[in-house]
């Protein structure tokens, strides 16, 4: 009988060497394709040359990144989403920033020069212009919108590094465009708009943390083209020696980043575990089967200011007491506790009719506050006490008598209530002036001319505000058309002999008795 050969088996190590081997030349392949199928397809000197015209210092792009700007920080004056979406369409930053990322990959230090310079100008542009904006409004307060550009935190650098990957990759393939450059102005044109209404409020608080966020969305986003040029094959002429110098000059920038960023990293985490904390410890001082309908923690007030709503089948008059002892001792510092405690039956009925009557109360507490906050801006701008507003919340109605303002015009005080009514769009404002002089209404042929039809607009605001009589004195068929004019609009004026040369005078007429 044949001897049976013995089966082979490999000696220790050769599997391994053969995986290895094959990963090896997968990634041999995955290179080539990246060489040949990616970078290869990829125009770099068009790249370079578009992104090198998209750098000047030209009168276009200081005028539209100053526009962008005026427009931005209206919309957070106006807590507006839709405005500030509108200035980010204008924003044209995208491009000295990413020039400052494609010039870093080639070593291109005019090119860079050129690129910080133009960013600069444009960046105090738009400061400047901003804090001229809220120096000369009347409302100067902060709103959620711009206290929200005030704590650069990692979701901050998440939306301006993939606005910068976005946009990086669209302008590599040659697919950039507004939206791109909408994502772009995303992470920077806002916090641009709070550093300008810092420095005209002299608020250190927002003046810094906005700059200190646009500063670092700008240098994360360039540090980004950066790195896709660079793995787009974009190379730099420097000297081995050179390249390392920048290489290390980038990983200090990161750095730098890192640590601000990483102390914001780690207040966002204590504020996340303290919530949890929280609202444990506030249970453990009710019944099991109560409910925590609302909490809200303001954390940047000294004490800890904290205020909730438990829905519960009994009462606790120590809740708070105990609660705050205990939570000022989990979290080091001292707490202001308020529970508002709304008794309910045990059934689930009970408690989700008891959390819809507090969800209700809590929004007629929002409609009080957000009408007690009108009535002090009409004040202010009227030159009143708060006494002097009306204020008629099931109309959403309010009307403010205004005080002689030295040199104010008819039109002063319609601007005034203009702005107040834009801030809230569901109310009507109405802003009574005193009884100043009536415009001039100039006529084009047969009819009033623009600056006619401003002025006619004005005097049928003010008829509509002042309890007097309205003449018109002039031609005696230009005045009897804007008499007819005046009527379409709801206001009763009568017609004067006089004589006007090219139009018309509106002026008051006696009080009736």
């Amino acid at each position: 009988m044949a001897d049976t050969p013995a089966p082979q088996t490999a000696a220790p190590g050769e599997g391994a060497s053969e995986n290895g081997s094959n990963f090896a030349r997968v990634m041999q392949s995955w290179q080539n394709w990246w060489r040949q199928d990616v970078i290869g397809t990829v125009d770099q000197p068009a790249v370079i040359e578009k992104r090198r015209e998209d750098c000047g210092l030209t009168e276009r792009y200081l005028f539209m990144t100053a526009m962008s700007g005026g427009i931005a920080i209206l919309g957070l004056l106006l807590s507006s989403p839709a405005v500030v979406i509108g200035a980010m369409l204008l924003s044209p930053l995208m491009g000295p920033i990413m020039g400052l990322g494609f010039a870093l990959a080639i070593g291109d230090y005019n090119w860079l020069k050129q690129s910080a310079r133009s960013l600069a100008w444009g960046s105090l542009m738009a400061v400047l212009l901003c804090a001229i904006v809220v120096f000369l409004s009347p409302i100067q307060t902060v709103t959620p919108e711009i206290a929200a550009r005030t704590r650069p935190n990692l979701f901050d650098l998440m939306v301006a590094l993939f606005s910068a990957l976005a946009g990086a990759y669209a302008m590599i393939r040659g697919r950039e465009g507004t939206i791109v450059g909408v994502a772009i102005a995303t992470a920077l044109m806002p916090p641009l708009a709070v550093v300008g209404f810092g420095l005209a409020t002299f608020n250190w608080t927002v003046f810094s943390g906005a700059l200190l966020l646009f500063v670092t969305n700008l240098l994360t986003i360039a540090l980004t083209a950066w790195g896709m040029a660079r793995l787009y094959g974009f190379r730099t002429t420097l000297s081995e020696r050179n390249s390392l110098y920048q290489n290390l000059a980038v990983a200090v920038v990161f750095l730098a980043l890192a640590v601000p960023l990483g102390i914001s990293l780690q207040q966002i985490a204590w504020e996340t575990n303290a919530q949890r904390q929280v609202r444990g410890e506030i249970l453990d001082n009710f019944d099991p089967r109560s409910r925590l309908s609302q909490v809200e923690i303001d954390f940047q007030s000294d004490p800890v200011r904290i205020d909730a709503t438990v829905l519960t089948p009994r009462l606790q008059p120590d809740a708070e007491t105990n609660g705050e002892r205990a939570l000022s001792r989990e979290l080091g510092r001292p707490v202001d506790l308020t529970i508002n405690q709304y008794q309910v039956g045990t059934s689930a009925t009970a408690a989700q009719q008891a959390e819809l009557s507090a969800t209700r109360a809590r929004e007629e507490a929002v409609a009080r506050e957000r009408a007690e906050n009108l009535a002090q801006r009409l004040a202010v701008v009227a030159g009143v006490s708060e006494d002097h507003v009306v204020i008629d919340r099931e109309r959403r109605r309010a009307v403010v008598r205004a005080k002689p303002l030295p040199g104010a015009t008819l039109a002063t005080y319609r601007v005034l209530e203009q702005r107040i009514s834009a801030t809230e769009p569901e109310w009507k404002v109405e802003m009574l002036p005193p009884a100043r002089p009536l415009p001039a209404i100039a006529f084009a042929d047969d009819e009033p001319s623009a600056q006619g039809q401003a002025a006619l607009a004005l005097t049928a605001w003010a008829a509509q505000r002042i309890d007097l009589p309205v003449l018109i004195e002039g031609d005696a068929a230009q005045a009897e058309r804007v008499v007819a004019l005046l009527a379409e609009q709801g206001v009763a004026a009568t017609a004067v002999p006089g004589r006007r040369n090219g139009g018309v005078q509106a002026r008051w007429g006696e009080p009736e008795e």
